[in-house]
């Protein structure tokens, strides 16, 4: 897992938002996988940081947020 800056490549990528956001303001990520990674940012600042995490690792993440 890293932390980069953003970068243009990974800014024009198709970045989808949680089917929970209410679109009020809220707090949301945005994600957009791309060869085996899995990126992350921060869907109120798209200028901002991007957390890159692996397929798999992004996976095990979902997984076990989804058990509640």
């Amino acid at each position: 897992m890293n932390v980069e800056e953003p970068k243009q490549a990974v800014s024009e990528r198709a970045w989808f938002k949680s089917s929970y956001s209410t679109g009020s303001g809220g707090e949301c990520v945005e994600v957009a996988a791309c060869h085996g990674t899995v990126h992350v940012r921060d869907s109120k600042d798209k200028t901002g940081p991007i957390l890159s995490v692996a397929a798999v690792g992004w996976a095990a993440f979902a997984e076990f947020a989804a058990q509640g």
